[in-house]
């Protein structure tokens, strides 16, 4: 019978005995060789819950912007190296791209999010300071709604995110919230995103411009729920119940 791992305790104790066939349910804790488990686990057949490739996507913004570029602000540009920047530069010029957005890899909250009045404010910037890389960079939409979205499941509710006093609308930041009814094409934008992603459930942020078009902004395995009507709690077990489930199933 294949085995269902559920610490990261016991994935240590058992790392050399698991084959293909076996589970681990859980956030992959492998500190500074985490990718590297990844890589040779994957390699050896071993499933997980929450899948790899979402617990990669959610830990990185640069890796989102990657694999789900399709889903978000035209001109969305993953920048690596200074040659990539400078790439950028021509691109965004041609198309009369001013104010622009830069989000910092692993910080969360908002806290990395930046805005500059044009693209060479941020060359300027990052000519000197060679740490910056890799970030994200895209346009600044100037009108929108910020959208939480959060699914698991069945299950699945949506609210905006306000600030008057800050671009950045996380509820952290000050902002206020208020109940928000999704379309049925953001819907089944979230759907598609979140299947891309191999995601078993996500907090989804979207960037809803004034037609109702939904822009994917960032996803995440866990996120800030001030504004949600369901408890954490409630959320935490709607979670478990579904990677127990997942994981049976394909041990089954």
């Amino acid at each position: 019978m294949p085995m269902i791992i559920r610490t990261n305790r016991e994935l240590k104790e058992r790392y050399d005995e698991l084959k293909a066939g076996d589970c681990f349910i859980g956030m992959l804790s492998f500190k500074k060789v985490k990718h590297r488990a990844f890589i040779d686990l994957l390699e050896r057949g071993v499933r997980f819950f929450p899948s790899a490739l979402s617990q990669t996507l959610g830990h990185s913004k640069v890796a989102q912007a990657l694999a789900l570029r399709q889903w978000m602000i035209p001109h969305t540009l993953t920048i690596a190296r200074r040659v990539d920047l400078m790439h950028a530069i021509n691109t965004y010029n041609q198309h009369g791209i001013g104010t622009v957005v830069t989000k910092e890899d692993h910080l969360q909250c908002g806290f990395g999010v930046r805005r500059w009045d044009n693209i060479e404010a941020v060359y300027s910037h990052v000519s000197f300071n060679a740490s910056s890389y890799p970030f994200v960079l895209q346009p600044f939409l100037e009108a929108y709604t910020d959208v939480r979205v959060i699914i698991a499941g069945e299950y699945y509710e949506a609210y905006t995110r306000e600030n008057q006093n800050n671009f950045r609308m996380n509820l952290t930041a000050g902002g206020t919230s208020r109940p928000y009814t999704l379309t049925k094409g953001q819907l089944a934008m979230c759907h598609g995103v979140i299947e891309r992603g191999k995601f078993p459930y996500a907090h989804i942020d979207l960037l809803v411009t004034e037609d109702g078009h939904g822009y994917l902004s960032e996803i995440a395995l866990n996120g800030g729920m001030k504004g949600a009507r369901i408890s954490r709690e409630d959320l935490n077990t709607l979670k478990k119940e579904l990677l127990e489930k997942m994981a049976r199933s394909f041990a089954d």
